[in-house]
């Protein structure tokens, strides 16, 4: 039992002497760059602190004015009032701009009456316009204002320089210094350096600080550094002398103090990693001349060879990976120790402690694995036994029962089989390069392996991922709203019908966004339209009202005003009238009266409606209709309504000494009226366009007509169960309505 005790504290402590050696190494290959410089004030910590006080003593001392001479030194160039003139665009477009600033407020306050507003409104908009004119009129009105810019810029730069100054007398009370300018006149100071040489220093440079050093590393806003760096004194170019920490410093100084923590630091740092690399070495004679250390192996091999194969191998390997995480852990400790900390020290020697028992478990469990995988016959046999292996017969068993084909029954397995048998496989190739160790000519049968199950599956997850590159990219160009190229669909995968999806909501995004764009437009259109139509007999109605209010105009004169009027309000009366009667179609609130009506005689009573205007136009009609009645269950009314509306815009529409062709004919349970003319008017080849509200064939819309009657026309004719369609060939205008007869 005590040598068994004792085996087992050896191996302890070998293994524990090389996770601290292990780490000591690794520590020097990490921080070690941290304590390569020959003492602190050759560290990067303390020249980056040398830098600061050199751009500090620059902005501060040698190249500081006072505010009001920077203010003084001012200058503006041709080029800035240019830029400042020319900076919102042309005087004109400047102009137009605050225009059109003020224009909606002002007409707010005008239609409110509110007057103070009003001229506020006015003053304000006239102020800029004239600041802005006379920006183009006068340089010097120009370089004021931009002057008081800089004025602003430099207060602003002032006041930032103030917050840093307390830096730069913390600075002056632990730095000597000596500058001299280079033209010799100035000299900047904090100390006699006639009376000291270098021993009284600790450290001791020689310094050159610049104009352009001072102003570009001392200030980090570009905008402050154009400005201050157009106003600091050119006529000296640079300061040279020396720089040094007095010896005569108190040792409360915080560069004494650091100094004396550096030498501390790396005093322990080097000693630390002298004592790794011993323990290190001592690891390594210990494993090898320890007979205790065998023996006890021996005792623990036959249990650990009880489990599988592949779960000595995964617990190899989670021993293994948590061993190196550990020994980053101790890394950080040591660091962290080294500057002192007490419960990093603790954590660093508790993480040893942990790094030996994992280093001991991963040597271990590779000394076993390795001792009984010595040939192909003990590679095979523990195969067989492993958990991998009989998950593969099973779910090959399983496959094969379902399917009888693996390919198709991979395929119609889900995205996660899917993903756990690569993975499985992959896990087996990675598993399967042991071999290789077990003996040379295993490498060719290894290179096989890869060549008949890792080749095949690695170029189908190239592919996978790069057809899902290609649908990630589609999406995003998608969900950005451009619309490229349809994705490829080819056999059945999730990826297939995932790219089969995004075609068909591309399809619909395209359709929706051309929906969209043309209802946007039509909206546009109607809104301009109704606003014309609508404004035309409204403004004549005003006029002549207010000519009316004269009291010179003549009896005559004024019954013309009052005809015209009358004649006026009809017109908008019909407009409005119209316009309701569209949107109540468009509803579907309207309901129609029904009942059976000769076609023939409701388009002759129409016809006579209009017998009057059709003999003084140079338009002759053309009826063509059967001898026996044409009968349909129709709303009579309603359905006079559609013809009076075609014949209407035949009159209005058709060019002059032209044939209007009507034509009426019963094809089995349907009622075929046709309407053709020739257009005055060049007519748009979207025939769909013509049903739109307020939409005409006469698009300059000098004519009486509302724009609504086809509009109508067809909802009359859906509102029946039938087809109002148009057709357009060149200047040929071919309107077809289809009435269901029963």
């Amino acid at each position: 039992m005590g040598t068994r005790w004792k085996n087992r504290t050896i191996l302890i402590i070998c293994f524990a002497l090389f996770s601290y050696g292990v780490s000591g190494l690794l520590t020097l290959i990490v921080h070690g760059n941290n304590y390569v410089y020959k003492d602190y004030y050759h560290s990067p910590e303390f020249q980056g602190a040398f830098d600061e006080f050199a751009s500090y003593l620059g902005l501060f001392d040698l190249y500081s004015i006072p505010i009001e001479e920077a203010k003084k030194a001012l200058t503006v160039s041709g080029e800035e009032i240019e830029e400042h003139k020319y900076r919102y665009g042309s005087l004109s477009e400047q102009i137009d701009n605050i225009n059109a600033q003020y224009e909606e407020r002002i007409q707010v306050a005008k239609e409110a009456e509110e007057k103070d507003a009003l001229q506020n409104f006015t003053a304000e908009r006239d102020a800029k316009i004239a600041d802005i004119t006379k920006n183009f009129e006068s340089d010097q009105h120009v370089k004021e204002k931009i002057i008081k810019e800089k004025e602003q810029k430099i207060e602003e730069l002032y006041k930032e320089l103030e917050k840093q100054r307390p830096y730069f007398e913390e600075y002056k009370r632990s730095f000597s210094y000596s500058l001299t300018s280079s033209d010799n006149i100035k000299v900047f100071e904090n100390v006699n350096w006639d009376e000291m040489d270098n021993t009284d220093f600790l450290y001791v440079t020689n310094l050159t600080v610049t104009r352009d050093y001072a102003v570009h590393y001392g200030v980090y806003d570009y905008q402050y550094t154009e400005l201050l760096d157009s106003i600091t004194p050119t006529t000296v170019a640079m300061y040279e002398g020396k720089i040094g920490l007095a010896k005569s410093l108190p040792a409360s100084n915080k560069y004494i103090l650091a100094a004396e923590n550096f030498k501390q630091k790396r005093l322990i740092f080097f000693i630390n990693i002298g004592l790794s690399g011993l323990a290190l070495l001592l690891s390594l004679l210990i494993g090898k001349k320890s007979r205790g250390i065998r023996e006890e192996l021996k005792r623990i091999q036959p249990f650990y060879s009880r489990l599988p194969i592949d779960v000595r191998v995964l617990f190899f390997l989670i021993a293994i990976i948590a061993a190196f995480a550990n020994l980053f852990i101790i890394i950080d400790g040591y660091q962290n120790a080294v500057n002192g900390s007490y419960y990093d020290s603790i954590e660093t020697v508790l993480c040893i402690v942990i790094g030996a028992i994992l280093w001991g478990l991963a040597f271990i469990q590779a000394r076993f694995i390795a001792g009984e995988l010595d040939s192909w016959e003990s590679v095979k046999t523990e195969g067989k036994k492993s958990f991998l292996y009989k998950g593969y017969v099973i779910l090959k068993r399983v496959y094969q029962d379902t399917a009888g084909n693996l390919k198709e029954a991979f395929h119609d397995r889900s995205t996660a089989t899917q993903i756990l048998l690569i993975l499985f496989t992959l896990f087996g190739l990675g598993f399967a390069v042991i071999i290789i160790t077990i003996h040379p000519a295993f490498f060719l049968v290894y290179l096989i392996l890869l060549a008949v199950v890792g080749y095949p599956i690695i170029m189908s997850i190239t592919n996978k991922i790069a057809y899902f590159n290609s649908i990630v990219e589609t999406t995003n160009e998608l969900a950005a709203g451009r619309l490229g190229a349809d994705l490829k669909t080819s056999g059945k995968s999730a990826l297939s019908d995932l790219a089969s999806n995004i075609n068909q909501l591309k399809h619909g995004v395209q359709t929706s966004q051309n929906e969209q764009a043309k209802s946007e437009r039509l909206k546009t259109e109607l809104i301009t339209n109704v606003s014309h139509d609508l404004r035309t007999p409204l403004t004549s109605i005003i006029n002549y009202t207010e000519l009316l209010k004269n009291t010179e105009v003549s009896l005559e004169e004024r019954r013309s005003y009052v005809d015209i009027i009358d004649q006026k309000s009809k017109r908008l009366k019909v407009l409005i009238d119209d316009l309701f009667e569209v949107s109540k179609m468009a509803s579907g609130n309207m309901d129609l009266q029904k009942e059976e009506v000769d076609i023939i005689q409701l388009l002759q009573q129409a016809l006579a409606e209009y017998d009057t205007e059709i003999r003084e136009s140079t338009i002759q009609f053309r009826i063509t209709n059967p001898p026996t009645p044409v009968l349909a269950f129709v709303d009579g009314q309603k359905l006079w309504r559609v013809f009076d509306n075609l014949i209407g815009n035949i009159l209005k529409y058709s060019i002059q000494h032209s044939r209007a062709y009507i034509t009426v004919n019963a094809k089995g349970y349907e009622a075929i009226i046709t309407f053709k003319n020739v257009s005055k008017y060049e007519l748009s080849e979207n025939s769909d366009e013509l049903f739109e509200r307020f939409k005409r064939g006469d698009t300059s819309r000098h004519t009486e007509g509302s724009g609504l009657g086809l509009a109508i026309a067809q909802s009359i004719i859906d509102l029946h169960g039938g087809r109002l369609s148009i057709e357009v060939d060149g200047d040929l205008f071919k309107v077809t309505i289809s009435l269901p007869r029963e």
